[in-house]
């Protein structure tokens, strides 16, 4: 026999209601009159880094569309973890994004004092490309392909090396990946920036390193390194006729780029993430911004905020797995 629902029973879902109600009609208002002051993009690394200039392009762009400023601030230290941990606990209100790359995946596994997480914490708002890494080697090395490096790794003793710019970064996440992907020893070789790595590179101090393209292709083309492949799922556009990692080395499981988006706060509201998300789109489509961000070596492949959600949680479940595999100890 069925019952009556009871009076409270009806209270409860006609207030659920309301307030639900309440709510869209709240959050409706809030994107279509978003944004009322000035938003603040926190990049958590040092201004004239390629993080900063790509926030900038995108940020100046948007402050051009909505006639109010978003400006870049620049809050540094920790490996990037200082202004994550910022933005982290921001009001969840769209007025202050982040700026992120590899390392908002990357940090919680490799620093034992971070806080945030970058699937709990955050809300995507949208991706919008990648740098790739070339795989260069000093000329002195006999490897003259992808293949050719393997197999001489493979029978190597000491180890050959590849230099980095510190532990975490995109170069020794490559280099991780190729070690454990094609079964091979490398020795790891950190240093303080890709300008310190590559001068030992150069000199023939360390015999390989994936290096941003972008730094890369003029030392190949001077003959001074040897390109063998680069780093990403799909060929560069500026060396289309170079290998990727996972074609010459039949590795399909490799790809590693140096991504770039933005995020919010988690609870940033849905229509206010929704807006920005595909008003960064249409920017991506504009023609000086694909020419400013190409500049840097950035192959554009925008995210909406969904995908650049799903993307980020695949990234750090990923290079969780890579670091714990390493045996590599949080700082």
């Amino acid at each position: 026999m069925q019952t009556i629902p009871s009076l409270a029973h009806a209270a409860r879902a006609l207030l659920a209601c309301s307030l639900a109600a309440t709510a869209l009609a709240q959050a409706q208002p809030q994107a279509e009159g978003y944004p009322t002051k000035p938003v603040k993009v926190i990049v958590p690394f040092s201004a004239g880094g390629v993080v900063d200039s790509v926030a900038r392009i995108i940020s100046d762009k948007l402050s051009t569309q909505y006639g109010k400023p978003f400006i870049v601030e620049n809050k540094t230290g920790a490996g990037g973890s200082i202004g994550t941990d910022y933005v982290a606990k921001s009001a969840p209100d769209g007025y202050t994004l982040l700026a992120v790359s590899p390392s908002h995946a990357v940090a919680p596994a490799l620093q034992k004092s971070i806080t945030w997480n970058p699937v709990r914490d955050f809300k995507a708002i949208a991706g919008f490309g990648y740098v790739p890494n070339i795989i260069v080697v000093h000329p002195s090395l006999q490897a003259k392909t992808m293949a050719e490096f393997v197999a001489l790794a493979k029978k190597s003793a000491p180890p050959l090396t590849y230099a980095t710019a510190g532990l975490g970064t995109s170069n020794h996440l490559s280099g991780e990946l190729l070690a454990q992907e094609a079964h091979i020893a490398l020795a790891h070789v950190p240093y303080k920036g890709q300008s310190e790595a590559l001068n030992d590179l150069l000199s023939g101090r360390v015999n390989m390193m994936p290096l941003t393209s972008a730094l890369a292709i003029p030392h190949v083309k001077s003959g001074k390194l040897r390109a063998l492949a680069v780093t990403t799922a799909k060929r560069s556009s500026a060396s289309p006729d170079l290998p990727t990692v996972a074609e010459a080395a039949q590795l399909p499981r490799y790809n590693v780029g140096t991504w770039f988006g933005f995020v919010a706060p988690a609870n940033t509201p849905a229509p206010v993430q929704q807006k920005l998300s595909a008003d960064i789109a249409q920017i991506l489509a504009q023609p000086d911004v694909k020419t400013k961000l190409e500049s840097l070596g950035m192959e554009l492949a925008p995210q909406n905020a969904e995908q650049f959600d799903s993307f980020i949680a695949q990234e750090s479940e990923k290079w969780g797995q890579v670091i714990q595999q390493a045996g590599i100890e949080p700082n």
